[in-house]
C-alpha cells in the first residue's frame, strides 16, 4: 500500500511544486531534500531535534488551508474581481499567496509532504469562493468571515502547542504562525466590516471547518493532534 501511494504523492508534490513555483522547482525541492540537516533562520529548529510529528502535521495542515483559502480568493475574484468590492478581495488574496508561499518554504526545509487532498481543495475552493460570490458581496464576504475563523482558530491551537513543546526552540515558527492568525482576524473582521452578517453563515462555518479538518489526510482534525 505505503509503496503504491509514493509515487503518488511525489506526483502531486512536484504538482503543488510546479504550481507555486513554475518549471524546475522539482529540482530544488529534490536538491533540498538531499541535505542532512537543515537550521530554521536562527533559532535550534533542526531536523534532528524538532518534534517532526507535530512540526509535519502543523505544516502540512497549514499549508492545505493556504492552499484552499488561495482557491477561494480566486473564485471570488473571478466572480467580483471587476466589481467595486474587488480590490478589497485581491488585497486579502495577495496576503494568502503571501502566506503559501511560506508554508511551501517550509515543506521544503522541513521535508513535509503534502495533503493529498490538494486535487480537492483545488476544485472545492474554488467553487465555494466562486459559488458565495454569486450570492453577491456579502455571500463572498460570509464566505471570507467563516473562513477566516475557522483558519484563526487552528493557528491558535498551534500556537498553545509550540508554546507547551518548547517556546524558544520553536520561536520564529511561532512569530510565522501569529502573525498569519493575525492577517487572517484582519481579514475574518474586513469581512465583517462588508456586511456579511446579513447572510446567515452558521452552516456555512461548520462546513468549512469540517473541510479545514480534512487537510490531515482524511482524518479528522482532532485525532491529528
Amino acid at each position: 500500500m505505503e509503496a503504491a501511494v509514493a509515487p503518488a504523492v511525489r506526483g502531486l508534490r512536484a504538482g503543488c511544486q510546479r504550481l507555486c513555483y513554475g518549471a524546475g522547482s522539482e529540482r530544488k525541492w529534490s536538491l533540498q531534500s538531499k541535505q542532512t540537516s537543515f537550521r530554521f533562520c536562527s533559532t535550534g529548529m533542526t531536523l534532528d531535534n524538532i518534534n517532526k510529528p507535530t512540526i509535519d502535521r502543523i505544516i502540512r495542515v497549514d499549508h492545505a488551508g493556504e492552499y484552499g483559502a488561495n482557491r477561494i480568493y480566486a473564485g471570488q475574484m473571478a466572480v467580483l474581481g471587476r466589481t467595486t468590492v474587488g480590490p478589497v478581495i485581491q488585497q486579502m488574496w495577495d496576503q494568502e499567496k503571501d502566506h503559501l508561499k511560506k508554508f511551501n518554504e517550509l515543506m521544503v526545509t522541513f521535508r513535509v509532504r503534502p495533503t493529498v487532498l490538494l486535487p480537492f481543495w483545488n476544485v472545492a475552493g474554488f467553487a465555494l469562493g466562486a459559488g458565495t460570490a454569486l450570492l453577491g458581496k456579502e455571500g463572498a464576504m460570509a464566505c471570507t468571515v467563516a473562513v477566516e475563523e475557522s483558519i484563526s482558530d487552528h493557528y491558535n491551537s498551534q500556537i498553545r502547542t509550540l508554546m507547551e513543546e518548547d517556546p524558544e526552540k520553536y520561536k520564529e515558527l511561532l512569530q510565522i504562525i501569529k502573525k498569519f492568525r493575525d492577517d487572517e482576524l484582519e481579514h475574518h473582521d474586513v469581512g465583517l466590516d462588508h456586511n456579511a452578517e446579513l447572510v446567515g453563515i452558521e452552516h456555512l462555518f461548520i462546513a468549512v471547518d469540517h473541510c479545514y479538518a480534512s487537510s490531515c489526510d482524511g482524518l479528522s482534525f482532532s485525532l491529528c493532534k
